[in-house]
């Protein structure tokens, strides 16, 4: 999941202007069986069409396991934070909310994805406080519908700078 940056990451001020604009896209990356698994023990959602392989290809219309939607959906943080748009002077990232998600296609096991970023909004919310709302599409591979749209919704904390001085 990790790329070269050719760029470095937009500031805060570069970010108030950029309403609108494509942020960026992530590198692809593949959901394999494994990582269905594992989100599978760690929520409990043991249903068969993520989890059992031969029973997906005999019984489930997508003939093969597919990813949990919220398994995709999780995904969004990490990709995003690997894609660089972060500016440098952040001290902290918190998840804020989702508005608008949408589960449009099945992410089959095996399959590669990528996130593709547009700002929405970046609305100061108090001294080095800020409100990103962003549109997010998963694509998959290959394929012509995405896996999923959704508006993120980001709290971003600016570090302070210390002052000069005793």
């Amino acid at each position: 999941m990790t790329q070269i940056r050719l760029r470095p990451p937009p500031t805060y001020e570069q970010l108030r202007t950029m309403t609108g604009q494509e942020l960026g896209v992530s590198d692809w990356t593949t959901v394999d069986q494994s990582r269905i698994d594992q989100f599978a023990e760690c929520t409990g959602d043991r249903q068969w069409i993520h989890v059992d392989p031969e029973r997906a290809k005999r019984q489930s219309p997508f003939r093969a396991t597919i990813a949990h939607g919220y398994l995709t959906l999780s995904m969004i943080g990490a990709l995003a934070l690997d894609m660089g748009i972060v500016p440098e002077n952040t001290q902290a990232v918190f998840n804020y909310g989702f508005d608008k998600v949408r589960f449009l296609a099945p992410v089959r096991a095996g399959a590669r994805i990528r996130l593709r970023i547009t700002l929405l909004s970046m609305e100061d919310k108090g001294p080095g406080q800020y409100l990103m709302k962003a549109a997010n599409i998963v694509e998959i591979e290959g394929e012509k519908k995405p896996a999923l749209t959704a508006e993120t919704l980001v709290m971003l904390y600016e570090r302070r700078r210390r002052r000069a001085g005793p």
